[in-house]
């Protein structure tokens, strides 16, 4: 079968990481016979130095015409040490969700029994943890407005808008309820509607749509209860469903149970995902693009590889192919081979091109 991909290495480590993706996608292509066909664009801080947009058109028809996107990192200090800089690499990957109407950012969490012992919380309270969060991508405080920073006679004041659409949340809870129907049958909505009168509204959604799904438990828990239980115990956890500012907060720190940013991927899908259903996505690590480590053959390509396993399954419908590079990874984990973010004692330090070279070499054969 053949498949189109747009391939955006972004910034920093993107392209390293990206290139060990593709060897791994390149690896899967030969065994199971599949064509892979690559098209490269520009985004983030290398689109604003050579087109002046952190988003040129070229690059978001690039990836309307493909069946899926594997995306790199954005970002730079050039652009965050500059509060007055017009354009950032960042306005070109929010652009991107939105142009591409990309509203279901999927993070699973998942921790590797082989790097229980390298996590900072106790192996007990890691043992089990496999949950995945759903994070609303397109609308809440990111997009909202007004949103504008301006000078009073008593000094700069800003304001930022949290909004959300009864459609935006209902479509999104469709996703979270979808996804725990096919596991556990758990899901978790987390919101602040003892504060927030968008958590309000959200709660309400969400209360109606699971009307609709029976079969699947559904619990409300404040964000910041929710970032407790996250570190008392995770493995309760099955399918969390949250808004935009409060999955970004809320997965970072979840990406720690895993041991590493570096562990961590993600999908972001434009429709909600069911069983023999091919769905257009994106697909990143969750990290960023950790510009200090670029160039030096040291950052994890891990989270980039299982996103692509991630693609495969959502964007494809080859759960067998997905599972096959999942499989590697884990294999090349229980063969001790570490990146420098998840080293520890007695285990053997490898690059970003030799944990590709790794994993690729375990799909192919």
């Amino acid at each position: 079968m053949q498949f189109r991909i747009a391939v955006l290495t972004g910034d920093g480590i993107g392209p390293e990481i990206t290139t060990e993706a593709v060897k791994v996608l390149k690896a899967v292509g030969g065994r199971f016979n599949h064509d892979f066909s690559l098209e490269y664009g520009l985004l983030g801080g290398v689109a604003i130095d050579k087109t002046g947009a952190a988003l040129p058109d070229d690059t978001l028809e690039l990836c309307r015409a493909s069946d899926a996107v594997l995306l790199g990192a954005v970002g730079d200090p050039k652009w965050d040490n500059d509060p007055q800089a017009r354009v950032r690499p960042e306005d070109g990957l929010l652009a991107l969700r939105k142009g591409l109407k990309l509203f279901a950012n999927l993070r699973p969490i998942r921790v590797f029994p082989v790097l229980v012992n390298g996590a900072n919380l106790k192996p007990e309270v890691l043992e089990g943890v496999d949950f995945i969060f759903v994070r609303e991508l397109t609308g809440g405080i990111y997009f909202g407005l007004p949103r504008k920073r301006w000078r009073t006679s008593r000094g700069w004041r800003a304001v930022d808008t949290m909004s959300y659409s009864e459609r935006e949340i209902e479509r999104i809870v469709h996703v979270g309820f979808e996804l725990a129907r096919a596991r556990r049958r758990k899901l978790v909505s987390v919101d602040k509607a003892n504060v927030l009168e968008s958590s309000r509204l959200w709660r309400q959604v969400t209360n109606e749509v699971a009307k609709s799904y029976p079969d699947v438990g559904l619990e409300h828990m404040f964000v910041d209860a929710c970032a407790m239980r996250l570190i008392q115990n995770p493995a309760y956890f099955d399918v969390v469903v949250t808004s935009n500012m409060f999955g970004d907060i809320l997965t970072d720190e979840a990406s720690m149970l895993a041991g590493s940013l570096g562990m961590l991927p993600s999908a972001s899908l434009a429709g909600v995902p069911r069983e023999g259903d091919a769905i257009f996505g994106l697909y990143e690590p969750a990290h960023g693009s950790a510009p200090r480590r670029a160039g030096q053959n040291v950052a994890n390509p891990l989270a980039t590889i299982l996103s692509t396993a991630m693609m495969l399954r959502y964007s494809f419908g080859l759960a067998g192919e997905a599972q096959v590079v999942e499989g590697a990874v884990a294999g090349v984990l229980d063969d001790n081979y570490r990146t420098y973010d998840i080293m520890s004692e007695g285990k053997v330090k490898v690059g970003t091109s030799q944990m590709g070279d790794l994993v690729a070499g375990k799909v192919g054969s």
